[in-house]
């Protein structure tokens, strides 16, 4: 057999002729097309439960699971020293390495580390650096601001500030209300609701509970008692 293209023919057995079902008994795949009786695989839109082996475990749930997906990779970047000295500004920080294109721009936290070369002076601020790049970037004249704050943490003090800011407003309102309370009470005025009128006039002093008779004493009392029959 030659290598030509016109000349080229699949193995033998590699193409079958397709099985036709639903042709009577007598081809073997009549009646119920080799599905057997009713149930979910017999009927038209197949079996999709991936990867069930009829109740057994299966595979995927078998076979031992390593390693997690950190919720907070997307957030984190690495930077070589290198890509520094490529950075024309001297004071290095966050907004800077986006501005650059070294670090994508959802980066909430950068950090340097010890790759390559530094040989001007840079000045990091926001940006974290590890030991080696510490001590490279301090040889070649340069400073590192510890305070490192990424743009979440930022906001969350801010509402915190917020926060404090309000309940400390509260706090002050509440102590110029007890003020005035007591203010009110030095002079000798009642509080609004113990000196509220009613028509114009005060309300009675209400007599002790002890001391008020019982109602069917009282009705007792008034009712007049009844003559006798003759």
């Amino acid at each position: 057999m030659s290598l030509r293209l016109n000349d080229m023919r699949p193995a033998r057995g590699a193409k079958r002729p397709r099985l036709r079902v639903g042709r009577g008994a007598s081809a073997g795949q009549g009646k119920t097309s080799g599905r057997g009786v009713k149930g979910q695989r017999a009927r038209k839109g197949g079996y999709h439960k991936v990867g069930f082996e009829g109740g057994q475990m299966p595979l995927q749930r078998r076979l031992p699971k390593q390693g997690f997906r950190s919720a907070i990779k997307r957030t984190r970047a690495e930077v070589r020293l290198d890509e520094l000295a490529g950075i024309e500004a001297t004071v290095i920080d966050l907004a800077a390495l986006i501005a650059a294109n070294i670090v994508p721009t959802y980066t909430e936290r950068a950090k340097v580390i010890l790759s390559g070369s530094l040989a001007k002076a840079v000045t990091l601020k926001g940006v974290a650096a590890t030991k080696g790049a510490r001590a490279a970037i301090e040889a070649a004249g340069g400073t590192i601001d510890a305070e490192v704050v990424s743009a979440r943490e930022a906001a969350d003090a801010k509402s915190a500030a917020r926060v404090a800011a309000k309940q400390k407003n509260n706090a002050a309102k509440a102590q110029k209300a007890l003020a005035e309370v007591a203010k009110d009470a030095a002079k000798g005025k009642a509080p609004a609701k113990a000196a509220k009128e009613e028509g114009g006039k005060e309300k009675p002093a209400r007599e002790p509970k002890a001391a008020r008779e019982p109602k069917a004493a009282k009705a007792t009392a008034e009712k007049p008692a009844k003559e006798p029959k003759e």
